[in-house]
């Protein structure tokens, strides 16, 4: 209630009391008028008021001239008690009236808190903080995170995300760099933005919004346009009509008091106060309504035509949805809960980079702006850069492999000497394995991530947050992206891995169930293939696993019959079992095959020509040095699959989607593309004659340290290079 509203109801309360004495007092003639006089005063002075200023500006016939006459006439026929109560009554409706316009704005202003209260205006190298208003086009301002954006205009300097749901509606952030437009209102989250300005405060975008809602008066629906017509002649038509109820009778019968007393009484029954006033009213209080709820209404027109709408298309979900998000239930499909949730939720509320091994994919989203990749022989130099300094690691049911660790050579994908690590794992005989550990647990991931995380909570309530790491993975991932776009969509034939693997992107659904082999089928899917969805994603390891998935894609539909399920394997995993086709097509397996052909044991046989200088058994050639290769789709056919052969880069995807089809129809399906032999990149080591091939340095198949305590460095030139 407004300061106004509190005395318009002390005079209310005050009023009734003093006309309750007056009626009371045994007071007659002069007397009892001057004892009335007193709770009318207090009550209606400002109606008496308003209608003699109205009058002076040539308004004379609105609501205050009506009670005016209507009171003052109650007052000469003699009636004081009904002047009185008339004024009161008519006074606790207008505070009623106002009370309600007043949430109604209040709700309003609420919900277009948009409104910039000052700009960091940069001056001679110094910030100056001003009013908008202030700010001329040209000037450069700043925006540090958390402040909403007072003007538009374009990014000089500094990458940011913006909120922009008061504006848009849209619940997710808006990334926006150097170049970048930008509109006023929109609250900067993260980094610090330098802004040229583009227009004046009157002409920015904030201001024109914050017009048109405070402006909705004008925009009136129908209704009130007629009304308003209506109250212009109907007002002036009730004070005649009474006036002539008034006098002509009294001139026939002689019984002036009586018709003036019957005249006021139709004036104040006439009076059309409530009808004026309660259509626009109840459009107001129709904008407060919504604007409670969320809903800003530029006008009460739009809420007539609402009012007959049968059908209503949005455009986006952030129009229905506040961007705030609970998780109800967890009902995780084929795989087991522990990876899913809990690990998010620890990394999230300390902003930790999240890193995973081969056979890890999937624990988290690869699109997870904490998910910096995989480690290792196959990890990137990004995700070593941060696992190679890190303060603390904590292994999550990994055994710091050989493979996953870059053959535990010091400095590639973790150092010892930096780094202190904890483990947990289900399996006692895994803590410790590889690497010594400061902590070691045994115990379900599941449990032990949710007792950290409630621990943690109570050491540090608010979390942590790290914008600057999110901005190095989402800038390291998108050099990455960048720098595999032109091989992954080079037409070149045979196929490049790149361009296979964005074409199966693009083709199967995300939820789709992926069994690899040995290679560039796996090898390049930890790398390059973003997969979203737990439990998604099965990889082999090693060459004794060579034709893991031709097989293990036949359990996997079976398991899932629901789900797309295909195997990425190359002509050599393949090789060691296509009989698996006789199994699909006898128990109607509906399964795909993706077969990358490049005529060899590739990753393998990378590994024995670095290491051994030979390629025996892994490329095959002819005597004469031509490469050769069955043809699958020819051997498929044999077994009574269907399949394709794809004979140019542009035919794969066509082909990838006739399978798809294939399958929803109950039929297994192979589909083998001809691919380049190209070396899969290993940022990391993996020097397999450390392991096989022992030295003082290599005791049990693991590297120690020496006499100084630090680990060897490794040879790359010993490592896997093609």
């Amino acid at each position: 209630m407004s300061k106004k509203q509190r005395k318009t109801l002390i005079r209310i309360v005050l009023s009734a009391v003093l006309l309750a004495v007056s009626v009371l007092l045994p007071a007659e003639g002069p007397l009892r008028l001057a004892v009335f006089l007193v709770p009318y005063a207090v009550i209606g002075w400002d109606v008496l008021w308003r209608a003699v200023r109205n009058i002076a500006r040539g308004q004379v016939f609105d609501e205050n001239f009506l009670m005016s006459v209507a009171t003052i006439g109650a007052f000469f026929t003699g009636e004081y008690p009904e002047a009185v109560f008339v004024m009161l009554f008519y006074q606790v409706g207008e505070l009623f009236q106002s009370y309600a316009v007043g949430k109604s704005r209040q709700s309003i202003a609420s919900l277009m808190d948009i409104r910039p209260d000052y700009a960091n205006l940069e001056r001679n190298g110094a910030l100056e903080e001003v009013d908008p208003e202030e700010v001329a086009v040209g000037d450069v301002i700043v925006v540090k995170a958390g402040e909403k954006i007072p003007l538009d205009g374009v990014v000089l300097e500094g990458a940011s995300a913006l909120d922009t749901a008061a504006l848009t509606g849209e619940a997710l952030p808006r990334d926006v760099a150097p170049g970048d437009d930008v509109i006023s209102g929109c609250i900067n989250q993260t980094g610090l933005l330098r802004v040229q300005v583009t227009k004046p405060f009157g002409q920015s975008t904030v201001a024109k919004i914050l017009d048109l809602v405070e402006n909705s008066s004008s925009k009136k629906a129908r209704a009130e346009h007629f009304i308003t017509k209506f109250a212009r002649y109907y007002t002036p038509a009730v004070v005649f009509a009474a006036l002539a109820l008034a006098v002509i009778p009294s001139l026939v019968t002689g019984a002036w008091g009586e018709w003036i007393h019957r005249a006021l009484i139709f004036l104040v029954i006439s009076c059309p106060c409530a009808l004026v006033i309660s259509v626009p009213l109840s459009f107001f209080g129709g904008i407060g309504g919504a604007s409670r709820a969320g809903i800003l209404v530029k006008g009460s027109n739009y809420l007539e035509v609402l009012a007959r709408t049968e059908v209503v298309v949005f455009d986006k979900t952030g129009t229905l949805t506040r961007g705030v998000f609970n998780v109800t239930a967890v009902h995780p499909e084929e795989c087991p809960e522990r990876r899913l949730l809990e690990l998010a939720a620890l990394a999230e509320f300390l902003d930790l980079p999240v890193s995973r091994t081969l056979a890890g994919q999937g624990c988290l989203s690869d699109q997870h702006p904490l998910m910096i990749g995989q480690t290792g022989f196959w990890g990137l130099e990004f995700t070593h850069s941060l696992t190679t300094n890190a303060d603390v690691i904590l292994g999550l049911g990994t055994r710091f492999g050989e493979a996953d660790s870059s053959s535990w050579y010091q400095g590639v994908t973790f150092d010892p000497d930096k780094t202190t690590f904890l483990q947990i794992d289900i399996d006692p005989n895994e803590i410790g394995r590889n690497y010594a550990v400061e902590i070691g647990a045994i115990g379900d991931l599941k449990i032990g991530l949710a007792q950290i995380l409630e621990e943690v909570k109570k050491i540090c309530p608010e979390g942590k947050s790290n914008p600057e790491l999110r901005e190095q993975i989402a800038a390291a991932k998108a050099a990455f992206k960048a720098s595999n776009e032109a091989i992954s969509n080079d037409g070149r034939f045979p196929m490049t891995p790149q361009r296979i693997l964005k074409d199966v992107k693009e083709v199967i659904p995300e939820d789709a169930i992926i069994f690899t082999d040995v290679g560039w089928n796996k090898n390049g899917v930890a790398q390059e293939f973003d997969i979203t969805v737990p439990g998604t994603i099965h990889h082999s390891s090693g060459l004794a696993t060579m034709g893991f998935g031709a097989s293990a894609v036949l359990g996997g539909k079976l398991a899932a019959p629901d789900k797309i399920v295909l195997t990425l394997t190359g002509d050599g995993g393949f090789g060691v079992n296509p009989t698996c086709m006789a199994t699909a097509v006898e128990k109607g397996i509906a399964c795909t095959w993706v077969v990358m052909n490049n005529s060899a044991f590739g990753t393998i046989a990378g590994l024995e020509n670095a290491n051994y200088k030979t390629k025996f058994g892994t490329v095959f050639h002819t005597p004469d040095g031509e490469s050769y290769s069955p043809c699958w789709a020819d051997v498929a056919k044999a077994y009574g699959v269907d399949s394709i052969r794809c004979s140019t880069a542009d035919e794969f995807k066509p082909a990838l989607e006739k399978a798809i089809e294939a399958n929803k129809a109950g039929k297994p399906f192979l589909v083998e593309a001809p691919m380049e032999n190209i070396v899969v990149p290993t940022p990391g080591c993996w020097n397999i004659n450390d392991i096989y091939s022992p030295n003082e340095l290599v005791k049990e198949g693991k590297l120690v340290k020496k006499e100084n305590g630090q680990y060897v460095a490794p040879s790359h030139s010993k490592s896997h290079n093609a």
